[in-house]
């Protein structure tokens, strides 16, 4: 187990703060595997009238555990995705209403008169360098 979650956590496959909690729980279930005798005085230490049902109590308590911190971190994700979503439309809008407006604002400038078609009217300043005009 521990062997597993230390493959997985070098792949990037299982987050750090998970793999605490399975190293743990591994590194647990190697101590008692190891020390002869420790789950039986863990047994007559908590009261409980044999070692396997310590063992399933203690399975017990800590599926629920994790499926109440899993169940914590969906809904913080899900009010992430919610909040993001809503940004994302918000941001979606006003992009749509920024090329409205950029659209209205380049209708209007090809009505408008240039530049260069002011220099090409008739005038009184036509045949002038364009020195003299600046003055």
């Amino acid at each position: 187990m521990v062997a597993i979650v230390l493959v997985l956590l070098s792949k990037r496959q299982l987050s750090e703060k998970y793999a605490v909690m399975w190293l743990v729980i591994g590194i647990a279930a190697i101590i008692v595997t190891v020390v002869p005798g420790l789950l039986e005085r863990l047994t007559d230490a908590l009261r409980v009238q044999l070692p396997s049902n310590l063992i399933f109590g203690g399975a017990i308590v800590l599926l629920v555990g994790v499926a109440l911190h899993l169940s914590w971190e969906l809904s913080r994700a899900e009010a992430e995705i919610r909040r993001l979503a809503e940004e994302g439309a918000i941001n979606r809008i006003e992009c749509e209403q920024l090329a409205e407006r950029v659209a209205a604002l380049e209708r209007v400038g090809d009505r408008a008169p240039r530049l260069d078609d002011a220099h090409d009217a008739p005038g009184d300043d036509e045949g002038r360098p364009s020195s003299e005009l600046q003055r």
